[in-house]
């Protein structure tokens, strides 16, 4: 990266740092009020494991910061320990890959293979151009061979809005790829094996709308436009950290984009917040509570010390432990809730 791009990178973290600290309620005292405190893990059923920033996109909203400048991507060797882990870890029965595009690290593959050979399912965050990238023509029937869950972003069924977030022409190549999953079986049969889910995200400074009147919409719209199927659709808030935090500062909109997720705090999303079952895995090996936490880089904690694959000896340890807040989290208990599946909650 330039380092002018550093720079004003560097200056919107201090920003997003400083806002924080500005945030209208903060997210412990919220759960206090609620009876919700402390905020513990159950024993983890998922691991999303980051792979690394690498990406063939750079879209507005990214939390990751990902793209194709990007030199952060996990080595065989954390690889390694990755499936090593998963293997020490029973109660794992969900495995998350993520990134970046996932598929650009060189073990994806692998990873893959070693998370069936378990008997574990795999889910894989897809961008759906990375399918047409040098290369990459292997990957849809990889994934229908492995019995991939492929989660696919698509913030809209319209060009305009989905070029306008995530840059012009990836509408249609979403498009094709979405065509392509489908020939393959991935038609959004609920009683299949091969499972396609589409995700929203607003494009603005605003909650989702209701999920299941939003899938209805998409449902309609993409079959009819486009003869596309799927199985569900999540809907998931933008989160106010890194490239979306600083599109809000700059655009003046980050108090009011703060106050928003604090006055529409929902209590019954408590209970069904993923950090509460999930261990998130960063590129260098290192635990988080979530994705996002390990964007702000608020590690997972026991007795005081942050946690990587090789001080844990599997998913057991994290049981009855705190979870690492901060005033973000508003963005996954705003409204209808947000998280790596969805929504948590009714509108």
């Amino acid at each position: 990266m330039r380092d002018a791009s550093r720079r004003r990178f560097a200056l919107g973290n201090m920003e997003y740092k400083a806002r924080m600290t500005e945030a209208p309620a903060s997210f412990e005292m919220t759960l206090r009020d609620h009876g919700a405190w402390p905020l513990r893990r159950a024993l983890p059923s998922t691991l999303q494991v980051n792979v690394g920033r690498l990406c063939n996109q750079a879209c507005h909203h990214c939390h990751v910061e990902a793209g194709p400048k990007r030199t952060e991507v996990m080595d065989e060797a954390t690889a390694d320990r990755v499936l090593q882990w998963l293997a020490a870890s029973p109660s794992i029965r969900r495995f998350d890959l993520t990134g970046g595009a996932p598929e650009l690290n060189p073990s994806f593959s692998r990873l893959v293979r070693g998370a069936r050979d378990l008997g574990v399912g795999v889910v894989v965050r897809c961008n759906l151009t990375v399918l047409f990238e040098d290369g990459m023509q292997w990957l849809p029937e990889f994934y229908a061979a492995n019995q991939v869950e492929v989660v696919c972003s698509l913030p809209c069924y319209t060009a305009e809005n989905v070029d306008r977030q995530r840059g012009r022409g990836v509408f249609d190549k979403s498009i094709d790829a979405l065509r392509l999953l489908n020939a393959l079986g991935y038609d959004g049969n609920r009683a299949g094996d091969l499972a396609l889910d589409l995700v929203y995200n607003p494009v603005g400074a605003f909650l989702p709308p209701p999920q299941a009147s939003l899938e209805a919409k998409y449902r309609e719209e993409l079959e009819r436009l486009f003869g596309i199927r799927f199985r569900r659709l999540l809907t998931i808030t933008n989160m106010p950290i890194k490239r979306f935090a600083e599109m809000l500062v700059r655009s003046g909109e980050h108090g009011r984009y703060m106050g928003l997720l604090v006055q529409h705090f929902n209590r019954d999303t408590v209970d069904g917040l993923m950090c509460r079952d999930l261990v998130s895995v960063g590129w260098d090996g290192r635990l988080y509570d979530c994705d996002f936490n390990q964007m702000l880089e608020l590690p997972l904690l026991s007795d005081g010390a942050p946690q990587t694959l090789w001080t844990s000896s599997g998913a057991g340890d994290f049981e009855g432990l705190s979870i690492s807040t901060d005033a973000h989290c508003f963005g996954c208990t705003a409204g209808a809730g947000s998280s790596c599946a969805g929504a948590l909650a009714e509108s």
